[in-house]
């Protein structure tokens, strides 16, 4: 995702950053919003937070983080440069904001440089995108494979629920054709493979990643392959 909250600068690229802890940053803040914004205020010194809290972390964390690495592992493939930035203000303003019940993120972005085509910056800009879109199916499948193998607990019921529906929704939120967004850049480049992503995107959060739905896709593979 690119941040429209900003613009690079030089500092960006002179090497005063570091990347690792730039994510580090954009996953603590993200994984304790999430949190936060899932159990509510009143509950933050239970168990339940704690748990909602590990959840989080593998659940938005990841998602958030691994979208990003994708873009810059992508951009550096074809010879840019390429950093990620965490934005501080909104990464606090999103945990105060999370104390009201509410969940927005803006943890960050990958700046890059260098000379590109447009197929190559639409690749960049879709494998943020698809890396969400891969880790819903991730999720999707290791439930019914964990149970299978005897892991059967409620915390990774939950665990793979919202894997599935909060990256799907982010997978397909990031395909929006307009401004910052990566599906700007993805339409701009190939039509077809905008319009082939968003329809998975569409289908993984809007039919597959539904409570009811997911449950009866689980319970079918489960009684397929536990038969």
């Amino acid at each position: 995702m690119r941040n429209f909250l900003r613009t690079p600068d030089e500092s960006v690229f002179s090497g005063s950053n570091n990347d690792n802890i730039e994510l580090l940053k954009a996953w603590a803040g993200t994984t304790l919003a999430f949190a936060v914004a899932q159990v509510g205020a009143a509950q933050i010194l239970t168990a339940r937070f704690v748990e909602f809290l590990l959840i989080s972390a593998v659940v938005c964390g990841l998602g958030f983080v691994v979208h990003e690495l994708a873009h810059r592992v992508v951009a550096r493939n074809y010879g840019a440069e390429a950093h990620f930035v965490a934005n501080n203000q909104w990464l606090i303003l999103s945990i105060v904001i999370a104390f009201a019940g509410f969940f927005i993120a803006a943890p960050g972005a990958v700046w890059h440089r260098g000379y590109l085509t447009p197929r190559q910056g639409g690749l960049i800009a879709l494998a943020g995108p698809v890396s969400n879109l891969v880790l819903a199916l991730i999720f999707l499948l290791l439930f019914p494979i964990a149970y299978l193998a005897g892991i059967r607990a409620d915390w990774l019921f939950f665990l793979c629920l919202i894997g599935v529906g909060l990256n799907s929704w982010l997978g397909l939120f990031n395909m929006i054709p307009a401004g910052p967004f990566d599906g700007a850049k993805v339409l701009a480049w190939n039509q077809v493979v905008f319009g082939v992503t968003v329809a998975v995107g569409i289908l993984l959060t809007f039919v597959i990643g539904s409570q009811s739905n997911l449950t009866k896709i689980w319970s079918f593979i489960i009684g397929l392959f536990g038969a």
